[in-house]
C-alpha cells in the first residue's frame, strides 16, 4: 500500500473559516471555559497533526487519510524531520499537554483532551518502534490501540470446529470441506460490481433512515489486485471516499454486504464523514483532519465498521435480504441462503484464531509458514488466503485485533449504553454518537466510568 496524503479542494478555505470563527478580541472576551480549553488545545492539536505527517515520511502506512491544510503536508515533505527529532518533539508535546489546566466540565472537551493525549502516546510508541524498539504482541496493541485482545488456546477453537464438523457435507478435513462448501457461493467476476452496487444501495438506505448524512457525501469503488487486504477505504475529505476491493481471491456472496457496510455505510465512510462534519468543520478540531493508522482511532474505526453490519441488518434481516435480492443477482440458488449463514455464523466464532496466529508469529514462537498452517487449521483458511493473511500480519502486525476485539467492544458499548430491550432508534442514536465523538477503546467498557446496563436486544 502506497502512502496516501489526500488533500481536498476547499480545505485551505475551511481552515481559514475555522480561524475566522474564533478570532477577534470581542469574541475572545465572551469565551466560555470550554472554549478557552479548546483555544489552549488548538496549537497542540495542530502540532500533533504536523507530527503525524512527519512520521508518514518514514512509515508509508502511517497516514491513512489527511484533508487538512495542504501547506502542512508540504511542510512535512520539505522538512523531512528525522525520527529522533520527531520523538523528542512528541515527548515535548505530551509534557505541554499534561501541563494544561484541569479539563473543562463539558464532556466532549474532556473526551477530546484524553483522546489527543492517547493518540500522542500511540504516536510516540510507533516512533520508538521505528527506532528499533521491540514489543510483544500484547504490549504493542496496548501501546498503539489502547486495548489487549483475549488469549484463546487450541481447545477453544477445536470445540467450535467440532460443531462445524457435523454441518459440513462430504469427506476429508474440515478445512477442505469448508472450502468446497463455500466455493458454491462465489460471486462470478462479471457480476461482482452489480452485487456491490446493490449491496451499497441497501446499506446506504438503511443507514440514512437513522443517521443524518451531509449533502454530497459519496464514494467511488475500484477493483484492484496484489494487496494484503480484501477491501480498503481511502477517505479523501470533503465527504468523499475511494473504496478499493481486492479481487486476488474468490469473493463469496457474504462479502457484498460485509464490504458495503464495513467500508461504506455505516462503516468507514460514514465514520470519517461524521468526524469531518461534527468535529473538524463545526468545532475546528484539526487533529481529526488526519488519521494515523497505528493509533486507538483504528480500533474504533474497525470495530464500528464491523458492528455496523449488524446495525444495518439486525436479526435475520440480512439472510432475508440476500436471499430475496443478492443470491439471484449472483446466479446462486436462494434456497441455500439459510444453510450458508447457519454455517457462517458458527464459522465466525473462529475469528480470534487470526489473533492467535499473529500473536505467536510476532512474538517469535512460530515462523511465517507455521502461522499460515495455524490459520489453515484453526481459521480454515485456504493456503492462498492464509498466505495473504500472513502478508497482512507482516505489514500491519497487531492491527488484527481491531476487527474482532473492536467489534466486541463497540457492540458491548452500544448495547449496554442503549439499555435492555432498546429500540432500533435508540441503538442507532448511541452508535451515531460514538461515530461523532472522540472516544477511546478504553472508554467503551463499564470500568471507564459508564454505568453498566443490561444487554440490549
Amino acid at each position: 500500500m502506497s502512502p496516501v496524503f489526500r488533500s481536498v479542494a476547499g480545505a485551505v478555505a475551511l481552515f481559514f473559516l475555522v480561524g475566522c470563527a474564533t478570532a477577534g478580541g470581542e469574541r475572545e472576551a465572551r469565551k466560555s471555559p470550554a472554549e478557552m480549553e479548546a483555544t489552549d488545545l488548538k496549537p497542540i492539536a495542530e502540532t500533533y497533526v504536523k507530527l503525524v505527517l512527519a512520521v508518514g515520511q518514514h512509515d508509508t502506512d502511517y497516514v491513512d487519510a489527511y484533508y487538512g491544510p495542504p501547506e502542512w503536508k508540504q511542510e512535512a515533505e520539505n522538512s523531512q524531520l528525522s525520527v529522533p527529532i520527531i520523538s523528542r518533539q512528541a515527548e515535548a508535546l505530551l509534557t505541554q499537554l499534561d501541563g494544561l489546566p484541569d479539563p473543562a466540565t463539558e464532556e466532549l472537551e474532556n473526551l477530546r483532551r484524553r483522546y489527543l493525549r492517547r493518540q500522542l502516546d500511540a504516536l510516540a510508541a510507533r516512533v520508538r518502534m521505528l527506532q528499533g524498539e521491540r514489543l510483544s504482541f500484547d504490549e504493542e496493541s496496548r501501546a498503539l490501540y489502547d486495548a489487549v485482545a483475549p488469549t484463546h488456546n487450541e481447545e477453544y477453537f477445536r470445540q467450535i470446529l467440532d460443531g462445524l464438523d457435523g454441518l459440513l457435507p462430504g469427506e476429508g478435513s474440515i478445512a477442505a470441506r469448508y472450502e468446497d462448501f463455500r466455493l458454491q457461493f462465489v460471486i462470478p467476476a462479471d457480476r461482482l460490481d452489480d452485487l456491490f452496487q446493490a449491496a451499497i444501495a441497501a446499506c446506504r438506505e438503511r443507514t440514512a433512515r437513522h443517521l443524518s448524512l451531509p449533502a454530497g457525501e459519496s464514494f467511488v469503488v475500484e477493483y484492484v489486485t496484489d494487496k494484503s487486504w480484501s477491501g480498503y477505504n481511502w477517505y479523501q475529505g470533503n465527504y468523499r471516499s475511494l473504496i478499493q476491493v481486492n479481487t486476488d481471491l474468490p469473493i463469496y456472496i457474504d462479502r457484498a454486504i460485509d464490504l458495503a457496510c464495513h467500508e461504506g455505510y455505516p462503516g468507514h465512510h460514514v465514520y470519517n464523514v461524521l468526524l469531518e462534519k461534527n468535529l473538524v468543520r463545526e468545532r475546528g478540531w484539526m487533529e481529526f483532519s488526519v488519521y494515523p493508522l497505528f493509533s486507538p482511532q483504528s480500533l474504533i474505526a474497525e470495530g464500528s465498521a464491523n458492528y455496523g453490519i449488524r446495525m444495518a441488518f439486525p436479526g435475520d434481516e440480512r439472510v432475508r435480504f440476500e436471499r430475496e435480492n443478492l443470491f439471484s443477482l449472483a446466479g446462486l440458488d436462494p434456497g441455500g441462503a439459510e444453510r450458508y449463514y447457519r454455517i457462517q455464523d458458527l464459522y465466525r466464532q473462529l475469528n480470534y484464531a487470526g489473533n492467535e496466529a499473529a500473536r505467536r508469529y510476532l512474538d517469535g514462537r512460530i515462523d511465517a509458514g507455521q502461522a499460515a498452517d495455524w490459520l489453515g487449521l484453526y481459521a480454515l483458511f485456504s493456503p492462498s488466503r492464509a498466505k495473504q493473511r500472513v502478508r497482512f500480519i507482516d505489514q500491519y502486525r497487531s492491527y488484527v485485533i481491531n476487527y474482532n476485539l473492536g467489534q466486541d467492544l463497540v457492540r458491548d458499548y452500544v448495547e449496554s449504553t442503549a439499555g435492555a430491550n432498546a429500540s432500533p432508534d435508540r441503538k442507532w442514536a448511541v452508535f451515531g454518537e460514538l461515530l461523532s465523538s472522540p472516544r477511546l477503546p478504553s472508554d467503551l467498557t463499564p470500568s471507564a466510568g459508564r454505568a453498566p446496563a443490561a444487554e440490549g436486544s
